[in-house]
């Protein structure tokens, strides 16, 4: 099943200074982190301030592409959590036949954003990375879990 998602926030992670995507529940208080690379973190905070780049960017490009081609996207799914590293599908449609394409979760997100697409997660990944947390001194997923969860919207930069 598949758990209809918002951007909550874009931070960075206290303990390695990378890049979270926080997406939450639009029914509950779950929340699920995804990190991210900087690039890919520009991209969405660009747009999570509706900056617009002097020049598209490769999400401007592929959404330009996508809607080029006479394909709509109707929506982006992470899809599995593997070894710490999720993935994502990037669901549009064309002529009424669907269209899976591969993609990273970030760079899916930032096409949802730009194409205003809902986010979805499925339900097994958001169980999963309840789990998944990591050991030997680094904060647990249960841990961030809860910080997240107790974040304001002050802590998170601008309400999504």
């Amino acid at each position: 099943m598949e758990i209809e998602m918002r951007i909550r926030g874009l931070m960075l992670d206290p303990t390695t200074n990378m890049p979270i995507i926080v997406l939450k529940d639009v029914n509950s208080d779950a929340v699920l982190p995804i990190w991210v690379g900087v690039f890919e973190a520009n991209a969405i905070a660009l747009e999570i301030e509706k900056v617009s780049p002097p020049r598209p960017m490769t999400h401007d490009l592929l959404k330009n592409a996508i809607t080029g081609l006479g394909a709509t996207v109707e929506r982006v799914v992470v899809t599995a959590l593997h070894n710490d590293t999720f993935y994502a599908a990037v669901w549009a449609q064309r002529d009424g036949q669907p269209i899976m394409i591969d993609a990273r979760p970030s760079d899916a997100i930032a096409l949802a954003m730009r194409t205003d697409a809902p986010i979805f997660v499925e339900e097994d990944v958001l169980q999963s990375s309840r789990v998944a947390g990591g050991t030997g001194g680094r904060i647990t997923g249960d841990d961030l879990r809860r910080w997240l969860e107790g974040l304001s919207d002050d802590d998170l930069g601008r309400k999504m």
